[in-house]
């Protein structure tokens, strides 16, 4: 059963800011690289890792770049070797579906703030799905060509997202925290926040009011979470909630 680490220390890391999140899109399966701010935020984040103690014995990440980029980073500045890295599908974001690519002023201006913040922030709430024409071209990708077929979907709410990352955390992370080994996932703002939700058994109102900003260190160790730098990450996660949320 999924629950809080009780042995090890688990490690959630949002990726450093893509060039789709400073453009403001719904990017969900896209796959847009890190922006120089990304970079510079996952290099901060290494060193909180290492200033605290906490260079991971393993590293999970999503297949998608901005998440690979920003785990490279933080493996290469802890001198982690690249056998300890591993990448699973079910870490990749929520598939946003016919909203994919589209700006998130554009989809609140012509749906109202109600339905913006249903498809955004609710649990059980899945955006329309994508067209054919929409989406042939993630099927046909190299990306999701190398993944199983039931990794790319039409839409996807965040409950489903949550049944995904508590099979991964079940079968992937859970033998690690019992051997007392510190987990390092570097994911997404809705993957990660699917997976606060499970571990934490949150309700659906404070699974809406969370936001996980991009680029700080939440740890899971003792029966506790916190953050490794909280005024900075709270500011942001407060910026994050004015802005729509994650």
């Amino acid at each position: 059963m999924t629950s809080r680490p009780s042995a090890g220390s688990l490690v959630l890391v949002r990726h450093g800011q893509s060039t789709a999140n400073a453009a403001g899109l719904f990017t969900g399966i896209l796959d847009p690289a890190l922006s120089a701010t990304g970079a510079d935020e996952a290099r901060a984040s290494a060193e909180l890792l290492l200033s605290n103690g906490l260079v991971p014995d393993a590293l999970f990440v999503s297949p998608l770049k901005r998440a690979t980029q920003t785990a490279r980073i933080i493996a290469e500045t802890l001198s982690i070797p690249a056998a300890e890295v591993t990448v699973d599908w079910r870490l990749t974001e929520r598939n946003y579906g016919a909203l994919t690519g589209r700006l998130k002023d554009d989809v609140r201006t012509e749906f109202g703030e109600s339905q913006f913040l249903a498809w955004r922030r609710s649990v059980d709430t899945a955006p329309p799905a994508m067209a054919d024409e929409q989406f042939a071209p993630f099927q046909n990708s190299a990306l999701f060509q190398g993944l199983p077929t039931r990794a790319l979907t039409r839409t996807e709410s965040l409950r489903d997202v949550m049944a995904r990352v508590t099979e991964f955390h079940d079968e992937r992370v859970l033998p690690q925290l019992a051997m007392g080994r510190t987990v390092l996932i570097v994911a997404h703002g809705n993957s990660l926040r699917a997976y606060c939700a499970v571990l934490e058994q949150l309700d659906k109102s404070a699974i809406h009011r969370l936001n996980l900003p991009t680029g700080h260190p939440l740890v899971y160790a003792d029966g506790t979470r916190r953050y490794l730098d909280a005024e900075r990450a709270e500011a942001a996660a407060l910026a994050l909630t004015l802005d729509g949320g994650t």
